[in-house]
């Protein structure tokens, strides 16, 4: 059954999350991840208007996404993105089709 990271990131400084973003992507591809969406215009339907970046990562189990959280490689990954804004990061289970 697939899963999905969603994250949402505040950013201070977009310069410094570059290397973040430049580490992440083959590590995410090696735990069998796909992105779906990175970013883009948002538009608030309903609630309070939210105006952080939002990641959705698909994996195809969940316990793919936890490997990949958990792995040794996204842990010093993580460390680049530390101080440069706040992210907020979910696992979700999708539905069996």
């Amino acid at each position: 059954m697939p899963a999905y990271m969603l994250i949402r990131v505040a950013s201070d400084d977009p310069v410094q999350l570059k290397a973040y973003q430049t580490a992440a992507p083959p590590i995410i591809a090696k735990y069998r991840g796909k992105f779906i969406v990175r970013g883009g215009t948002t538009i608030t339907l309903e609630g309070s208007v939210d105006s952080r970046r939002i990641v959705i990562i698909e994996f195809p189990e969940l316990s793919d996404v936890q490997a990949f959280y958990h792995s040794p490689e996204y842990t010093e990954a993580r460390k680049l993105r530390e101080g440069v804004g706040s992210f907020e990061v979910i696992a979700v289970e999708g539905v069996k089709l």
